[in-house]
């Protein structure tokens, strides 16, 4: 059987599905029965509702990672094994848990930085009845004077 081409709603309702649960596409577009991946930005391309669809899709697939984040850092059963009688840690699964929850991580705040970004917060502290004060000033210095390092010659 050929993959499909023509259009149809109810594929592009499985590929939302598909990407709301957290599945990139693709992979869905490795399987046989979906569409070929220049095929659906074909179809995004010249279908404004589907559009719609799939952008939601991808919001959705973000917040299915999270919740890939929560059950990969409660998922504890491999951290361990035993030998000869004592437990040892399985260093090889944490560090592999470690980059499979920072590459979701990062994924994330590319996807959704608004929501899954980082925030950067400045804040100006001091007086209230002094507002900050900035000073800009220009010295002369005569040609040939060595600058002595604190601005005075």
């Amino acid at each position: 059987m050929a993959r499909p081409s023509d259009y149809s709603p109810d594929i592009v309702a499985m590929i939302c599905a598909r990407m709301s649960e957290g599945e990139s596409l693709r992979s869905i577009c490795r399987d046989d029965s979906m569409p070929d991946k220049s095929t659906v930005f074909r179809w995004l391309a010249a279908h404004a509702e589907f559009r719609d669809q799939y952008a939601r899709a991808r919001e959705a697939r973000t917040d299915a990672m999270a919740e890939e984040i929560l059950e990969i850092s409660d998922d504890g059963s491999n951290d361990t094994y035993e030998v000869d009688g004592r437990e040892v840690t399985n260093q090889d699964v944490i560090a592999r848990s470690r980059l499979r929850v920072d590459t979701r991580k990062w994924l994330m705040a590319r996807m959704a930085p608004k929501k899954y970004g980082d925030r950067l917060e400045q804040v100006l502290t001091g007086d209230p009845e002094k507002p900050v004060e900035t000073i800009t000033r220009i010295e002369l210095v005569p040609a040939g004077m060595p600058d002595n390092g604190n601005g005075k010659t």
